[in-house]
């Protein structure tokens, strides 16, 4: 009797190579390896690119340089501070400077317009490195061009996206924004007031007018849902320059500061042109 082929066999789903198999890879018994696949995609990169710690900026992706777009002039003011935000932290933070095989402070962001935008794409008028943490939305998000190809990363899971962003941060800068940037402000706050990250992460809030008028804090202490203290845990700027100020102030971990000042300045690009 002559032998069947195996025709069946080789073209059932079941004989695929399981890391071939889009279909068994994106269903429901293999969501905790996605999640593992998008813990381990982003961290072999930024391994690879030496990058040891990270200040990360959200703020509205409504905001545009021209003032256009439903923010209007604050979204210009804003765009145009984040900007100048991510040069200064760029040139003074440690991300121009591979020390060892790592950089320090490296501007990290959601990757997307706005605010974002701004932030990558002043540490990129700086030389350095920036990092775009995207994440997949109903009307997709399109990266920003501003920030490293190569540390321009895409996730599907909110959770994964926020232990990225968590993990290296060495500070949170957070200007005016929604939803969004409300949720990673409140993220990071309530990891400073559990005591989850162990280090003292400075967090600044730019445009204390928007703040003030958006979020009772007084009254959070008064309800007694808060402690006085938890005031503590961020400040407020009006500027670029008092970010970094209050960056300092409240303890930044700047790594590279013992170096000599010929050896800070060496290698640090002058201002773009604007």
């Amino acid at each position: 009797m002559e032998r069947p082929e195996s025709k069946a066999q080789k073209a059932s789903p079941a004989y695929r190579l399981p890391a071939l198999d889009e279909e068994f890879l994106l269903g429901d018994s293999m969501r905790g390896v996605r999640f593992l696949l998008e813990y381990a995609k982003a961290e072999e990169h930024l391994r690879n690119w030496g990058v040891r710690s990270t200040i990360v900026v959200f703020g509205t992706a409504r905001a545009r340089e021209d003032g256009s777009g439903p923010v209007g002039e604050n979204g210009a003011r804003w765009y145009n501070v984040a900007r100048e935000f991510g040069r200064i932290a760029s040139l003074r933070g440690g991300a121009l400077h591979h020390n060892g095989g790592v950089r320090d402070n490296v501007i990290a962001t959601g990757g997307g317009p706005g605010v974002m935008e701004a932030a990558n794409r002043g540490a990129l008028d700086a030389g350095a490195p920036t990092i775009g943490f995207n994440i997949t939305l109903p009307h997709e998000q399109e990266p920003n061009p501003y920030t490293t190809p190569d540390l321009t990363f895409q996730f599907h899971y909110f959770a994964m996206r926020k232990m990225h962003l968590a993990m290296r941060a060495n500070a949170l800068v957070v200007f005016p924004g929604g939803f969004g940037t409300f949720d990673e402000l409140f993220e990071i706050l309530t990891l400073r007031q559990t005591q989850k990250i162990p280090h003292r992460l400075p967090i600044v809030l730019y445009d204390p007018d928007f703040w003030h008028g958006a979020i009772g804090w007084q009254k959070l202490v008064d309800a007694g849902v808060i402690a006085e203290t938890d005031l503590d845990l961020f400040a407020f700027a009006d500027n670029a320059e008092s970010i970094w100020n209050a960056l300092i102030q409240l303890g930044l971990s700047l790594p590279f500061a013992e170096k000599s000042l010929e050896e800070r300045i060496a290698g640090i690009p002058e201002a773009p042109a604007k």
